[in-house]
């Protein structure tokens, strides 16, 4: 287990508070010692949970596997009409990262970046109809090894605040490597072509890099 880069400057801040909380505790409310010592060892816990960056070893699949760009819970699976880039029903499917889950995503497919795109947006909580459109977000488009396109959406919710996104158009990219990472928590959607076999269900708990979330099939090259 290792901390996330993107939590360093805030674990520092979060440090610097707590030994000033402590530090101004003893000076002007001695008795109060112990309770400031427990409230800054809860702070810091909370926030390197949130940052924490687990090991692990990912599973080689097939190009038309599509796996899990995040930790946390599926809470959408519906056909809907998608009105960014694809401009056509699609399958989406929506994992929705509580603040105890591990914030890091990854890309669910390998492939080539065809469209990146952020949007300033509200931020509804992440399990708000509309969020998937009206929140912060950035939107991610792969050209999968067998032609296919997936979109993949990056969504800021109530808590998160701040989309990383390390990705650029004409990028060649590896499933399962790191594509970004969201602060607190929110929720990623993944679009799906119609006829792809989705192999999650509403509330199945998955984790980024390693769930298989569907399988879409294969264009002629």
């Amino acid at each position: 287990m290792k901390i996330h880069k993107e939590g360093t400057a805030t674990l520092l801040a979060g440090f610097v508070i707590c030994v000033a909380l402590v530090g101004l505790t003893n000076i002007f409310y001695p008795s109060w010692m112990i309770v400031s010592l427990v409230a800054a060892i809860f702070i810091m816990s909370i926030l390197l949970q949130f940052f924490r960056h687990p090991n692990r070893k990912f599973q080689p699949t097939e190009e038309n596997m599509v796996i899990a760009p995040a930790d946390g819970k599926v809470v959408v699976i519906e056909e809907v009409f998608e009105k960014e880039f694809f401009k056509a029903k699609r399958i989406q499917v929506s994992i929705f990262m509580s603040p105890m889950n591990v914030h890091v995503n990854r890309n669910p497919v390998t492939g080539s970046i065809v469209y990146n795109k952020y949007h300033p947006g509200k931020y509804l909580v992440a399990w708000h109809p509309k969020s998937s459109e009206e929140n912060e977000r950035t939107s991610i488009v792969y050209k999968m090894l067998n032609n296919q396109q997936l979109l993949m959406r990056q969504i800021a919710g109530a808590m998160a605040r701040r989309i990383i996104n390390y990705l650029s158009e004409g990028s060649v990219v590896t499933k399962g490597n790191e594509m970004g990472f969201i602060k607190f928590g929110s929720r990623v959607d993944l679009f799906f072509p119609l006829d792809s076999e989705i192999k999650v269900e509403i509330g199945s708990k998955v984790k980024g890099g390693i769930s298989l979330i569907g399988i879409v099939p294969d264009l002629p090259k």
